[in-house]
């Protein structure tokens, strides 16, 4: 018979929400708290049936509960202290990206899941998309150099705009968002990214005054390839071409072509920023009238999983790494250097310089 993990939950707003949701579902798991600060918790306890006990507290539900597992939704200013408290109290962990909000607590965090022997687990979602799997293998038959343009421009108001102001009171959208589509970039080049560049602009006094709510950030790869990722939020942005994921090189170009996620008013829809719906592949072969010899080909793949089934496929992989004991060395380690990049745009933004790395 299967081994049942026992896993608190901290934070249940959006991802936190989604996160107990699958652990609600799927057989592995049993949740033995919901925590949060506001009534996030009630709601969402409310929505699961009102069978699971409520803290207000994170140390005292790891002290009451004593988990097997604890799933870390909140603000990345706790990751750090709320991952190091569930590792020494022997649980293994989920955390959200980003990992912390500094690569040296980043690296504590990973430091101590080995010393510990437990396994971390980061909400890289886009690893188990099918399509953004599809995506990245394709990008790899363009040919080096690869330009690869992606962006997740947020018009976000109501809930969503509150949500992003609290996140900003912490990180940037650049490296909020963007340790994702640095992960795929990275993963699309296989090579060492040797400096950065970035600019920024701050568009609302909603935030504290260090940061700024829209952000480019450009990258430069050993192998000359290069990379641009863009992330604005506010009431103020513009909804026009907000999903962006395109990548081409000597041979062609492969897309996501994601027409139902760029419909208008759904930018600030989390359920939105992981459809793919399908893939262009372009050829770049010309004939002797240099006219292309190929058709673009559509990918259309049948397994489209949503934003929920995303979550409970991460899930089942971090069971997975439980109970077959997995080495996650380097999906750690792609963690802090996704985080490292991140934060060198964020100071690039900061300073206005190319910054080495």
């Amino acid at each position: 018979m299967q081994q049942v993990i026992r896993i608190l939950v901290v934070g249940c707003g959006n991802m936190g929400a989604s996160h107990a949701k699958a652990y609600h579902d799927l057989d592995g798991f049993e949740i033995v708290g919901l925590v949060a600060r506001g009534d996030s918790k009630s709601k969402l306890n409310n929505e699961l049936g009102n069978i699971y006990r409520l803290f207000e507290s994170y140390e005292d539900a790891l002290a009451e509960t004593k988990p097997d597992a604890v799933c870390i939704a909140t603000y990345p200013d706790t990751h750090k202290d709320y991952a190091m408290k569930a590792f020494q109290s022997g649980a293994h962990v989920f955390i959200e990206k980003p990992l912390a909000e500094d690569v040296t607590s980043a690296q504590d965090v990973v430091d101590a899941a080995v010393k510990y022997d437990r396994k971390l687990v980061v909400g890289y979602i886009l690893r188990y998309h099918p399509s953004w799997i599809k995506f990245i293998e394709l990008s790899k038959t363009m040919g080096k150099p690869l330009v690869m343009r992606m962006n997740l421009n947020q018009q976000s108001h109501g809930y969503m705009w509150d949500v992003h102001k609290n996140l900003m009171s912490s990180l940037s959208p650049i490296v909020d968002c963007g340790v994702h589509y640095i992960d795929v970039m990275c993963q699309m080049v296989g090579a060492k990214p040797l400096y950065v560049s970035a600019i920024g602009a701050r568009l609302t006094d909603d935030i504290p005054t260090w940061n700024y709510n829209y952000g480019q950030l450009q990258l430069h790869f050993e192998d000359g390839s290069v990379g641009w990722y863009e992330a604005g939020w506010g009431p103020m942005v513009s909804q026009n071409a907000f999903f962006v994921k395109d990548v081409f090189g000597p041979n062609g170009a492969v897309s996501i072509v994601a027409n139902k996620a760029s419909d208008e008013g759904q930018s600030d829809s989390v359920a939105s920023h992981t459809k793919t719906e399908s893939l262009r592949v372009h050829y770049a072969d010309l004939d002797s009238k240099n006219e292309f010899m190929r058709a673009d080909e559509w990918i259309n793949l049948s397994d489209e999983p949503d934003h929920q089934e995303l979550c409970n496929r991460e899930q089942l992989f971090f069971l997975q790494a439980i109970l077959d004991d997995l080495d996650l060395s380097a999906s750690m380690e792609d963690a802090i250097n996704s985080l490292r990049i991140a934060l060198a745009c964020d100071e690039a933004v900061k300073t206005r310089q190319l910054i080495k790395l």
